[in-house]
């Protein structure tokens, strides 16, 4: 049973499904740093929103730590280098707010075009003059919408279907994706800037895009422009934007999200947070709304609850500090079991110090994303010499501090199977290859064990024999299993040349005791026998 902190509020739903797995939870919501600093050694997870920060110093002293789970989208507030660092799993749920982003910054459009919140708030204090807030419509001006991902694209889409025409920037999106989208693409920031009515930005934070509107972006822009963000703060300068709106040039703005963010579990009366933002009309300011609704809320509080029980229980999980992963998670699975029990393979049998390691994928294989599935081999390889704190994380770390070197290649042309994985050691002396096979989409087989020719199917327990190929050996070998009630339940021999050595894998129901393999390696004809535990 694990024990995990939820520090940030988060849907119950995500809570119960956790502790219907076994696990201890805790929901100090809004636990004070201090606090946080003092318990963490105790949790062997921790889940966070956007409040709670997971900086270097509660990775320290979080001991224990496995996994970091953000109920939502951004990281920013998780220090990701040092968890990956100490192998720590960072995990989030992007697809799980996408929509109430998106919904929140059409909305927050809709407000500043139309001086929502201005008019209610003079309504509630009996001001009906509406001549005072008149608006314009949104039919017919040009939206910029930067940054066309998921979010991005709900909003385009959503904007487009009012009638506006909708032009995005986004250096790393194809020219299919905006085919796709149906919008026009802007090259450049400056060419979005001087065009647009709106502006609305759906980019996540990061060094780059710090700062990407200050003084001179919003000089670029059309004098009346209305400027939204629901992403990050920071990438908006807002001082700049201040004296922009003070100015007249910057019509409006509506910022869910701002550089310095006040506490939001804080009463009123407790607030000391202020931004002179705050001052003005023609601002709507909301307390980072944007995932805030009962759907994204029970997405979110679900998709990290699953994710964190799966890296409990040390499943592949396609965590945030992770290599980018493309295709179906599930298809992964069998070449990552199978990775995995080749990588481990060379120092339950051998002793000489491996120095490099290539991981060669043929056939099918050979033209998917192959990066996890190394990773796998290489969490095989070094869980084999005992490390047990090695996971999808730190294993490349973890090779790289011993010194091995890691290679990868691909083929696509293969004779006999749709697919193969090889894993090749190589060592001063020489080099050592395993290889294996997916058949029917999940049943693995080894079929090359350091140069001998074979089909097994690695089960948990297998003893390696390597001896001469001479009359009664297989009889030998039965014979001593069957008298110490160790069962068998396949074996499986193999030779290169008539008369010179054979190997064999032999799986057994039950981990053989030490004294039965010396039994056995004392066997005449018998050169080496290995224990394999799959």
């Amino acid at each position: 049973m694990a024990k995990i902190i939820v520090t940030d509020k988060m849907a119950p739903e995500g809570i119960d499904y956790l502790k219907s797995k076994g696990h201890e939870v805790d929901t100090p919501f809004g636990i004070p740093h201090e606090e946080l600093l003092e318990v963490i050694e105790k949790y062997d997870a921790i889940i966070v929103r956007s409040a709670t920060k997971v900086r270097k110093d509660v990775i320290e002293r979080g001991k224990n730590l496995k996994a970091v789970g953000r109920a939502g989208n951004g990281v920013d507030n998780i220090d990701v280098e040092e968890c990956t660092r100490r192998g720590i799993a960072v995990v989030n749920t992007p697809e799980g707010n996408i929509m109430a982003a998106a919904e929140m910054g059409v909305a927050l459009a809709f407000s500043i075009f139309r001086n929502i919140p201005q008019a209610h708030y003079a309504a509630k204090n009996k001001d009906f003059r509406r001549n005072k807030f008149v608006g314009e419509e949104l039919d017919g001006k040009v939206a910029g919408v930067i940054g066309v991902g998921k979010i991005g694209s709900i909003v385009a889409r959503k904007l487009k279907g009012i009638g506006m025409k909708v032009v995005g920037y986004d250096p790393y999106a194809s020219d299919d994706r905006f085919v796709k989208l149906g919008i026009s693409r802007c090259e450049t920031l400056e060419d979005l800037l001087k065009i647009s009515d709106l502006v609305t930005l759906h980019i996540p934070k990061s060094p780059q895009t710090m700062g990407l509107i200050g003084e001179k972006e919003l000089k670029m822009c059309k004098k009346g422009v209305r400027i939204v963000n629901v992403a990050r703060g920071g990438m908006i300068d807002e001082k700049a934007l201040y004296n922009a709106l003070v100015e007249g040039h910057v019509a409006a703005a509506a910022l869910d999200v701002q550089e310095k963010e006040p506490d939001f579990t804080k009463k009123p009366e407790e607030q000391d947070y202020w931004n002179p933002l705050l001052d003005l009309d023609n601002v709507v300011f909301t307390p980072h709304l944007g995932a805030s609704t009962k759907e994204a809320s029970y997405n979110v509080s679900i998709g990290v609850a699953e994710l964190i029980d799966k890296v409990l229980n040390n499943e592949f999980v396609a965590a945030v500090n992770m290599p980018p992963i493309s295709g179906d998670v599930e298809e992964l699975k069998p070449y990552l079991e199978l990775a995995e029990k080749l990588g481990s393979i060379y120092y339950q049998a051998e002793n000489n110090r491996v120095i490099k390691i290539e991981v060669i994928y043929s056939g099918d294989v050979a033209q998917i994303d192959t990066k996890s599935i190394t990773l796998s081999a290489l969490k095989g390889f070094l869980k084999s010499m005992g490390d047990s704190e090695v996971n999808y994380i730190n294993a490349e770390l973890k090779l790289k501090e011993l010194g091995v070197q890691l290679t990868e290649s691909k083929s696509t042309t293969l004779d006999k199977y749709t697919n193969l994985i090889t894993v090749k050691f190589v060592t001063r002396e020489k080099e050592l290859s395993v290889s294996g096979t997916v058949f029917a989409k999940d049943m693995i087989h080894i079929v090359d064990f350091f140069g001998y020719k074979l089909d097994f199917e690695p089960t948990p327990h297998v003893i390696a024999i390597q001896n001469m190929d001479v009359p009664g050996i297989i009889g030998k070998v039965g014979t001593l299993l069957g008298s110490n009630n160790i069962n068998i339940a396949a074996m499986q021999w193999s030779r290169n040349r008539r008369g010179d050595k054979a190997v064999s894998f032999v799986s057994v129901d039950v981990a053989v005791p030490d004294d039965i393999i010396k039994q056995l390696l004392n066997t005449e004809g018998i050169l080496r026998v290995s224990m394999l535990n799959f």
